[in-house]
């Protein structure tokens, strides 16, 4: 039975062959580093929209949730397709600002996600 204060539902982002790219990237983290990351992820679902601190807009169409783990920080990238949370690119963050590189694959797989769509 779904949660009616549940907001978003969560999907991640799938290849055409199939891979979960946020999925995998997630099954390589610790249980506590797994774990910090999906309760943020269930406070976004639950309390869409949102702002800093959990939620920075990026660009058009494109936010990341900010996660702080115990000694590092991660990211993840999505984007809303109606009340779909969809897991574009999930990241260790190295530097101060969120790299190009990585918005430029987020980029890519918005544009795979929703140019797949009929």
């Amino acid at each position: 039975m779904e949660d009616p204060n549940l907001k978003l539902n969560v999907n991640f982002f799938r290849t055409e062959g199939g891979s979960e790219p946020v999925r995998n990237w997630l099954k390589s983290l610790s249980d506590d580093e797994k774990k910090a990351i999906g309760t943020e992820i269930k406070v976004v679902q639950f309390g869409w929209p949102l702002g800093m601190p959990v939620v920075k807009p990026l660009e058009r169409k494109m936010w990341e949730v900010r996660v702080a783990l115990k000694n590092t920080i991660a990211r993840i990238i999505f984007t809303l397709d109606g009340n779909q949370m969809i897991l574009l690119h999930g990241f260790i963050k190295k530097d101060k600002t969120t790299r190009e590189s990585d918005k430029k694959t987020a980029r890519k797989r918005m544009k795979q996600y929703f140019g797949g769509k009929k």
